[in-house]
């Protein structure tokens, strides 16, 4: 079996070899893939060196999977080609993320869309993921009615030379600058492009990507994005009403039981979520779980996971080991 990674030395990239190695998925000849200043270097994986591929001389070894993480411009680009010979493209980028036929996957909530015909599969947005995670056990139990979240979203889901920019800002020392302002000691409200309605791309993304991933447009769904000085994870204030009256207990319960989910709420303790706690692991953490008695039927929690992690790398490497316990690769 033949796995490419596309955009492997970018961020992303570099994780989804970690997380191939930690899932046993080293059974196979890797392709890294990057752009053309980093052909023929040497990356290491399961303890051997391959050399950097271009895009063209993976798609001419024709690999059964085929991990893209290289921008939406290389995804439109290439993923078809890819496709059109069979292999099966997990792609991380905004490409294809809201078409139609084109199936948005977070395995523990909607593997079961896939088919053996889907050769392009997007994974979600990196803020999305992490909140769907939660939202789905619970919209299953007690019907979500409307959503409010706010983000604060690493430096690292802008990419390296944001994370190059927060570290010179933090020694005082000149760099590209890849925001609009200052991030180290400040925060901005500003994910994405802005659109005409006022909400940027990173907003709308929260919006109708989780819809599509719920199977359910019928949900209120508003959100703020906040980009902040931290470079290990994404957190999520959020707030949902539900249709039905619910026990604090049941909402517990719910979350104990959903793969993927670790719940950290002992505020007594100083227990709770952070992003510190939260990088390098895979597991969507929740806390500050609480009634909002501001209004019925109402909750608050707070959502932290690691954006390279479950919120990119991981749930693309847990798309493909489906895909190859469905004996659906050659």
């Amino acid at each position: 079996m033949k796995i490419a990674v596309v955009g492997v030395t970018g961020l992303v990239g570099s994780v989804i070899l970690k997380v191939l190695e930690e899932y046993n998925m080293t059974d196979c000849t890797l392709l890294p893939v990057a752009s053309e200043r980093s052909i023929g270097k040497n990356i290491v994986f399961n303890n051997r060196s391959y050399s950097v591929l271009s895009i063209k001389e993976a798609l001419e070894a024709k690999p059964s999977i085929a991990i893209f993480s290289a921008g939406s411009n290389v995804s439109l680009s290439y993923a078809p080609l890819f496709a059109e010979k069979g292999t099966f493209v997990i792609d991380n980028s905004s490409a294809w993320r809201m078409e139609a036929d084109i199936p948005l996957i977070v395995p523990e909530i909607n593997a079961s869309l896939l088919k053996s015909s889907n050769k392009i599969i997007a994974n979600p947005n990196c803020s999305t993921i992490q909140l769907v995670m939660v939202l789905h056990p619970l919209h299953q139990l007690f019907t979500i009615k409307r959503v409010v979240v706010s983000t604060y979203q690493s430096v690292t889901g802008t990419g390296v030379l944001a994370v190059e920019q927060l570290m010179c800002e933090r020694r005082q020392m000149k760099c590209q600058q890849v925001y609009p302002h200052p991030i180290d000691l400040n925060v901005l409200p500003h994910g994405g492009n802005f659109e005409e309605n006022g909400y940027t791309s990173e907003e709308m993304k929260l919006v109708n990507e989780t819809r599509k991933i719920l199977s359910d447009n019928s949900i209120e769904l508003t959100s703020t994005v906040v980009r902040v000085p931290v470079k290990g994870g994404h957190s999520e204030s959020v707030n949902i009403e539900f249709e039905e009256y619910f026990n604090l207990t049941d909402i517990y319960s719910a979350l104990e039981k959903t793969p993927g989910i670790c719940i950290i709420d002992n505020p007594y303790e100083n227990q709770y979520p952070m992003p510190l706690y939260a990088e390098g692991k895979n597991e969507v953490f929740v806390g500050r779980v609480r009634r909002d008695f501001s209004r019925e039927n109402s909750l608050n929690l707070w959502i932290v996971a690691d954006n390279l992690r479950k919120g990119a790398a991981t749930n693309a490497v847990q798309i493909a080991r489906y895909l190859i316990e469905k004996k659906w690769i050659k």
